[in-house]
């Protein structure tokens, strides 16, 4: 399982890359929000773990900007420990909400839940870097040019990019 971690604080940062590796999970880092919402936009990731208070983009902003076109599960992980924040952060589209200082077994285990639930829906659009499958209109792009498949050509294209990641 792929994770993204959205953390400025290099110390936390790090720590939640370390354990989230040592966990058995493939984690990447961005330490910003623009970072993260670009690196969110551009690869395929299991979970995103989000702080809230983000240099260059908050994290409400990255939140609202995903939920745009993607369904990746987010956990809020942030020292915003108002009933109001949480609530604003689940309301925007968060799987999950936990407060700093947290106990790493705690967020494994919530991680472990989310991940659990599987996908909620399938997505009608699926995008792998410049390529966009239209699952509804059976239409793929490319950089904006349209390619041509056959029925079987267009299933096993849909097939690998929704379980990219894994071995099949």
């Amino acid at each position: 399982m792929r994770i993204l971690i959205v953390e400025d604080e290099p110390k936390a940062g790090d720590y939640l890359l370390k354990g989230l590796t040592e966990s058995g999970f493939v984690a990447d880092l961005a330490r910003d929000g623009v970072d993260g919402l670009a690196h969110a936009r551009e690869q395929h990731y299991d979970l995103i773990v989000l702080d809230v208070m983000l240099p260059g983009m908050d994290g409400w902003q990255v939140l609202r900007e995903l939920r745009r076109d993607k369904d990746t599960p987010v956990l809020c992980l942030t020292a915003r420990d108002e009933l109001s924040d949480r609530l604003k952060g689940l309301e925007l589209g968060a799987d999950d909400y936990m407060v700093k200082p947290f106990a790493f077994a705690e967020l494994v285990a919530r991680i472990r839940t989310i991940l659990r639930r599987g996908p909620l829906r399938e997505s009608e659009f699926i995008e792998v870097a410049d390529l966009q499958i239209d699952t509804i209109r059976r239409r793929v792009t490319r950089a904006g040019q349209k390619i041509d498949l056959t029925s079987k050509e267009f299933a096993l294209l849909q097939l690998l990019a929704r379980r990219r990641g894994e071995v099949l």
